[in-house]
């Protein structure tokens, strides 16, 4: 028995170690060195009501399942926000085995219209070999729409 718990804290610290690099990369912003925690294939899914949000105006928030998909989200992801009005705080990072979740709150300034957002959010991971092989955001995704939506919205 005593060995399986070492086994469990171990997988725990190896899971908390890749979730902490993964959000400093993220702060950093490199694309390509974030994507580098994910493996070739996950699971990677937003909250966010398929058929109700403007797509063209959100372009990032789409369902995900490779490496170079992880990579082209940070991308889009930056691209469509103003770097310097970016902020995120981490409040809780809760660890479980090979699960994680991250619970906090962003706050970003879309490009497209200037509007300033905040919105709370759930970040699930899973971490098998040292590599993010789940990314599934909860977040409020009304906050964000309301931020790209168009003058006339």
């Amino acid at each position: 028995m005593a060995e399986r718990s070492e086994r469990s804290a171990a997988v725990a610290t190896s899971t908390r170690g890749v979730v902490e690099e993964l959000l400093r990369r993220i702060g950093e912003g490199d694309p390509e060195r974030i994507a580098e925690l994910y493996a070739e294939q996950g699971d990677w899914k937003l909250s966010w009501p398929e058929a109700e949000h403007g797509r063209a105006a959100t372009p990032w928030i789409r369902h995900r399942s490779s490496r170079a998909d992880a990579a082209a989200h940070y991308r889009e992801l930056a691209e469509q926000h103003v770097p310097e009005r970016v902020a995120t705080e981490v409040e809780r990072i809760l660890v479980d085995g090979s699960d994680a979740v991250v619970l906090g709150e962003i706050r970003q300034t879309a490009r497209p219209t200037g509007r300033a957002y905040q919105a709370r959010f759930a970040l699930h991971l899973t971490v098998e070999d040292g590599l993010v092989t789940r990314h599934h955001v909860y977040e409020d995704s009304l906050a964000v729409t309301q931020a790209f939506a168009p003058e006339d919205h």
